[in-house]
Order: structure tokens, then C-alpha cells, then sequence
């Protein structure tokens, strides 16, 4: 049988979560992974380092270096004649129509067929600057290298570092470069709502870290939640659906979802909106906070797709009351639509 190509800095016999359960990947059978809120497989992460690698000769044409602050759509939506320039950067789609755009009902339908074809390219995306390629890549190398050093569930909760100190202490991880550590800031300290995100900054320093004492590890799924209010509705919903129902994804540091959304950048090859669709950039996760996303057992990766609002599962949690989705079918946050994220904080 033909051998898949993994990613070389993966290393076999590493432990990931798929569909619910762990897999190995090993010499005897190659499984590639499935990443959180995505249905990226390792192949498909691999092809598109590839690609971002190589350099195309017609890039010019299709690359947008984004040095504005100017929001993705903009170019859709007029602005209030007395707004200051820094409202003009900032507006979304449903407040610039609340200002009495004229323009509004047009903008809004071309910024909600957007969101339900999250995974096209737009001719408003805003794309990583083609000479960032690189170190977006070699960073997402190391952190996947934390990541199979600590595994897969302890990763969930590495803080920035955390990781720093693996990368001095590893060679097998290799200490991130001050380029990297650059990269790695920029893109948290960056105005999400140029990619055309608009939902809220929850976490506000790239060094935040989740005390121990105030997580548990749930069983047999590899993630963790929030002590109270998150462990408590978790536990009541996977009571009342018979265990039919199981934690895909719960706390995610700033590390785990920077880990993802570089994931879906490379996968998106550069491009930030179509990524911040799909995935909240680096401090924007309410999985940081609370929330935490749920999937039916033997669904696999449709659990991260619109075939979940169609179970029996997901039916049963709307009439016990316990679904109250963060991104509901055409938000106004710049994000797809998400039935299996379940809305905490």
C-alpha cells in the first residue's frame, strides 16, 4: 500500500485527537489528523507550505500586501459623513447600515454571501505579505514541534512562555528565532478587523496564561475546560444526550489557537480573511474564556461543518435550551457559521 506524505517535522508515533479519538501515527497505519474548526488534514497542510515556498511567478497579480488599516469590504460600504478616520477603519457591516448607508442593503448582502462561502477568495481579502511566507511557516514548524514534544491535549494550554522555554530547553524543538517571536506578536498585536473579523478581543496580553487550578482535564477526549460554569454545562449536556455527545474542543491558549489560525493561513495559502472565517485570530477565541465546542460521536470531521445543525444530537440541545451559539447563521462578526461552538462567557 502507497505510503502518505506526512509533514517531515511530524514525527511518528505522535498522538492527535481525531473525530473524538486519539490515533497514532505510525509506520503501521498513517492516519492524518483533523485540526479544531477546520478539516485540514496534515496532506493538506503540506501541500500548501509547498506551495507558500515556491515562488509564483504571477504573485504580484493576485498577492494585496496589507500595510492599511482598512477593513476587509470596505470598498462595499460608505461611511457617516462626520466619522473620524479612525471610526471610518473600524466600522462593520451592521453598523456602518445602522449609520443610515444608503449603500448598506447591497454591502450586506455581498458581505453575507461571503460568510456563506467563507472558503472562496474575495476580491476584498486582505493577504500576509508574501515576504512573511517563510517565517509564518518555519513558526508554525516549531509549534507544531511543542505541540508533539507535550502532546495534543497539553498543548491546548501552553502559554507563550511556556512555549518560549521549550524551545530553549528542546533541541528538538529549537529556540524561536527573534524573527518568529516577531511574527508571533505582530500578528496578535494586529487589527482583526482589517482581515474583516469584528468580534471582540478577549484576551488582551500575548502572555495570558490558564492557571491549573482553575481548568480540568476532561476525560477521554484530551481537552480541558473551565472549572464552574463551562465543566458544569458540559457535563449536563453530555448527561442528557446519553453520551452520544462529546468535548471536540474546550480551552485553547494563545498558543493553541495561533497554532490553528496559522493552520488555516497556510492552508488558505496567505490569504487572513478566508483564514479569520474560518478561525479566530490569536486573542479574539472565546475558547480562552469559556466556550467550548461540542460533536457527535462517530461524525468525525463533520462535526466541524453545517452537517452537525442536522443531527438528532444538535436538535436535542436547541430543545433542552442548552445551545446558545456564538456565531449563529449570518452573524455580523465576519465568522462562519459555527452550530458546534457552544457559547459560555
Amino acid at each position: 500500500m502507497k505510503r502518505r506524505r506526512l509533514l517531515k517535522f511530524v514525527s511518528a508515533g505522535v498522538a492527535f485527537a481525531a473525530g473524538g479519538q486519539f490515533v497514532r501515527l505510525g509506520l503501521e497505519r498513517q492516519i492524518a489528523p483533523v485540526y479544531e474548526d477546520t478539516q485540514l488534514t496534515i496532506e493538506e497542510i503540506d501541500d500548501s507550505i509547498r506551495y507558500l515556498a515556491t515562488q509564483a511567478p504571477d504573485a504580484q497579480q493576485w498577492i494585496k500586501e496589507f500595510q492599511t488599516r482598512k477593513i476587509a469590504g470596505a470598498a462595499d460600504f460608505s461611511c457617516p459623513a462626520n466619522a473620524t478616520p479612525a471610526e471610518q477603519s473600524n466600522l462593520s457591516p451592521v453598523q456602518d447600515a445602522l449609520a443610515g448607508n444608503n449603500k448598506a442593503t447591497s454591502g450586506l448582502q455581498t458581505y453575507l454571501s461571503k460568510m456563506q462561502n467563507f472558503e472562496d477568495q474575495h476580491k476584498e481579502d486582505v493577504y500576509l505579505d508574501r515576504a512573511n511566507y517563510l517565517v509564518l511557516v518555519s513558526t508554525f514548524k516549531r509549534l507544531e514541534r511543542v505541540q508533539n514534544l507535550v502532546g495534543h491535549g497539553n498543548f491546548n494550554v501552553v502559554s507563550f512562555d511556556q512555549m518560549r522555554k521549550y524551545g530553549q530547553q528542546y533541541k528538538s524543538i529549537g529556540d524561536f528565532t527573534g524573527v518568529e517571536l516577531n511574527f508571533l506578536e505582530k500578528i496578535f498585536a494586529e487589527n482583526a478587523n482589517q482581515y474583516g473579523f469584528y468580534g471582540d478581543k478577549v484576551t488582551k496580553e500575548i502572555t495570558e496564561s490558564i492557571a491549573s487550578h482553575k481548568r480540568v482535564k476532561v476525560p477521554s477526549t484530551g481537552h480541558f475546560l473551565f472549572k464552574g460554569d463551562s465543566y458544569g454545562l458540559y457535563k449536563k449536556v453530555y448527561k442528557e444526550l446519553g453520551g452520544n455527545i462529546f468535548l471536540t474542543s474546550g480551552i485553547r491558549s494563545i498558543v493553541k489557537q495561533t497554532h490553528l489560525f496559522f493552520a488555516k493561513t497556510i492552508q488558505s495559502r496567505g490569504n487572513l480573511s478566508r483564514a479569520s472565517r474560518s478561525l479566530a485570530p490569536p486573542g479574539h477565541s472565546f475558547h480562552a474564556v469559556g466556550d467550548f465546542d461540542v460533536g457527535k460521536v462517530g461524525l468525525g470531521a463533520r462535526n466541524f461543518t453545517s452537517d452537525f445543525a442536522k443531527t438528532d444530537e444538535f436538535r436535542k440541545l436547541v430543545d433542552l435550551g442548552y445551545i446558545s451559539m456564538r456565531y449563529p447563521q449570518n452573524n455580523l462578526l465576519g465568522v462562519r457559521y459555527e452550530p458546534w461552538h457552544i457559547k459560555v462567557s
